[in-house]
């Protein structure tokens, strides 16, 4: 277990975002949206959301609350999270 958290720390920062948002997707996409990753440099991370997403309400709140919260708790060097949309 612990060479598999070695392993994950080492790949690129894109490919452990884009690991996360897999856990938080089926969700988005139960509403009819989905979440993309448009750049992921200097521990920035920019999303775009896609589908129902765009207009939702709520995208904020998911965005705050769920997607930037699950990737600063798993992914230690992220400071912060934005979406173009």
């Amino acid at each position: 277990m612990e060479g598999d958290l070695t392993a994950q720390a080492r790949a690129p920062l894109d490919e452990r975002v884009r690991a996360v948002l897999d856990l938080v997707r089926p969700g988005i996409r139960d509403d009819g949206g989905d979440v993309e990753v448009v750049s992921t440099e200097h521990g920035k991370v920019v999303l775009r959301f896609l589908g129902a997403c765009v207009t939702c309400p709520s995208k904020s709140m998911t965005l705050r609350g769920s997607i930037e919260r699950l990737l600063r708790e798993r992914i230690p060097e992220i400071v912060s999270v934005e979406s173009l949309n």
